[in-house]
């Protein structure tokens, strides 16, 4: 490639084994995230990533400026033009032979090659690959785009895990990139014979993942998507083996935002089921924490209510319904009737338990039910899980559900993949997938920092971080703003993927070490762009995305 630049180690600005400047000519088009190459001593090469570009002229002050345009004519010619140069600061990520002493002064600098760019920021050496966009270095006629690749043992287990989006809201975002990832590991997986996947995607808003097995019919968006899909060895195609679960409804719409006429559809060829929740075992009553996750519960009071339930207390023996849990939990509200009660609950807390169950009860009554049915139309979500099946995609709409019944379903199914995990069903181990993914956006909700310590979601979120790896539980989520996710969460996120933020956000503790012009970068990504994290990566990485290949419209 062309040489841009020479090296610039001065007294004040020396190089280091971090970081060199150089100079280049003020009409060379470079950008953040470009890659440069570096003579070096025996022979060797050293790799930079742009991080910083300023212009220099041998102009003294502001004023000099000023004076020598006739003192402010804006429309004067100058007799002679200044001197300048652009002055580039570069993050050293590399050298071909392990050299890390600071490159010297007046050496060479060099746009890189495809081969080079591989080779400096990691992409050359990545194993077991997973498409995670691509990437476009230099402009002009020296444009290259090149592809990228995850480490899938790098991305979801076993060597790191575990994936964390933020950004704000908007078309060929957060979601979107989740997709895409979800998309290119289903294909990998349903290509290789190594290891088995499977997906569980919360749907959250509208009817977002609700047509995920139906192609996009806009062929624009299509002509664009090709291209890119053949560049990763993708295939063009919607997700597949995918099922559908609503909250039950005689109704059929009244907790979710899907048409009627589809979900009957769906139910017919057996593409889509309703989900219930029944009252028969200690399980059933084990999962009634979920419903007051968001409550401070600095005594563990609701946990002695719950246990004193579990363990058939007072009246709650022999209970079997929702309607008799209801009325046995009346019941222990009332003053005169002490007996069986629990001397060590006061009648107030029996009250507030109350009052919180039935608020979230009776928004969702028809979903809180006494039986399945004998049409096979209506399932139980721990069941459906524990006979998932591989490359299988389960997509669970909680969109239209109250917060409460939300958490309370998002924490029911990952019990019940931690169960499946932990060999509590009879399926024999090579028959469940190696890895589950679980998918769930606004994660905010369930493991902010302002969530209760006491929360039963956000203690299974943190044992899934911390231990899911080697269970091979995977969680990706998604958020407006990493900074409000417990640290503990976050921090056991292998991949983190930054979209278009704000200019608030930037400034929070978990951008101190992003360089200061890739936060400004942030606050301006345009859609389907993102600055990616990985432990395989030299360097972050400023990646691109198509738009969805399945159906996101109505």
């Amino acid at each position: 490639m062309e040489t841009i630049g020479k090296i610039i180690a001065t007294e004040k600005q020396p190089s280091t084994i971090e970081d060199f400047t150089f100079w280049t000519k003020k009409d060379l088009k470079l950008k953040p995230f470009d890659v440069v190459v570096v003579e070096h001593i025996q022979n060797s090469k050293t790799f930079g990533v742009v991080e910083e570009i300023s212009h220099m002229t041998d102009s003294p002050s502001a004023l000099a400026g000023y004076i020598s345009s006739d003192f402010g004519e804006v429309d004067s010619i100058a007799y002679t033009d200044r001197i300048g140069m652009n002055y580039v600061k570069c993050k050293v990520v590399g050298n071909t032979d392990g050299i890390y002493i600071p490159v010297q002064e007046g050496k060479k600098v060099y746009l890189a090659s495809e081969c080079e760019i591989k080779m400096a920021l990691g992409l050359d050496q990545v194993k077991n690959p997973i498409p995670a966009g691509y990437i476009k270095m230099y402009e002009g006629k020296n444009e290259q785009t090149l592809p990228v690749h995850f480490n899938s043992h790098f991305l979801i287990g076993p060597e790191g895990a575990h994936l964390n989006i933020s950004g704000i809201s908007g078309l060929a975002s957060k979601t979107s990139y989740a997709m895409f990832l979800m998309k290119a590991i289903q294909d990998v997986s349903i290509k290789g014979k190594k290891e088995s996947v499977a997906f569980i995607m919360m749907n959250v808003k509208g009817t977002d993942l609700l047509k995920i097995d139906q192609m996009n019919e806009r062929q624009n968006e299509l002509d664009a998507i090709r291209p890119v899909y053949e560049k990763l060895g993708m295939d063009m195609s919607a997700f597949k083996q995918v099922k559908y679960f609503y909250p039950y409804s005689k109704d059929y719409t009244a907790y979710t935002y899907e048409k009627e006429y589809v979900i009957k559809e769906r139910l017919e060829t057996k593409n889509a089921f309703q989900y219930k929740y029944l009252f028969e075992t200690d399980e059933d009553k084990e999962c009634l924490d979920l419903l007051f996750a968001n409550v401070d519960d600095p005594n563990d009071t609701i946990e002695s209510i719950i246990n004193f339930i579990i363990s058939n207390g007072g009246k709650f023996n022999g209970v079997e319904s929702w309607e008799e849990f209801k009325s046995a939990l009346y019941d222990q509200t009332q003053t005169s009737k002490t007996t069986g009660s629990g001397k060590e609950i006061s009648v107030l807390s029996w009250r507030k338990f109350y009052r919180l169950f039935n608020k979230s009860f009776q928004k969702c009554r028809q979903m809180f039910t006494e039986q399945l049915g004998s049409d096979g139309r209506s399932v139980r979500l721990r069941d459906q899980i524990a006979k998932i099946q591989k490359n299988d995609v389960m997509v669970i709409d909680v969109a239209k559900l109250d917060e409460e019944s939300q958490g309370f379903v998002f924490g029911d199914v990952m019990r019940a993949v931690y169960n499946l995990k932990l060999g509590s069903s009879e399926r024999p181990d090579e028959d469940i997938p190696d890895r589950i993914i679980i998918f769930i956006d606004e994660l905010n909700k369930y493991a902010s920092n302002d969530v209760p310590k006491s929360s039963p979601i956000l203690r299974q979120l943190l044992d899934i971080t911390e231990r899911g790896r080697s269970l091979g539980i995977v969680l990706f989520g998604a958020e407006q703003f990493v900074s409000d996710i417990h640290k503990r969460v976050k921090g056991n996120c292998a991949t983190q993927a930054f979209g278009r933020t704000n200019a608030i956000e930037i400034t929070k503790e978990d951008f101190r070490f992003v360089p200061p012009v890739y936060k400004t970068m942030l606050t301006r990504l345009k859609q389907g762009e993102y600055i990616i994290q990985n432990p395989v990566f030299r360097s972050m990485l400023n990646v691109n995305f198509p738009l969805p290949i399945y159906k996101y419209y109505d």
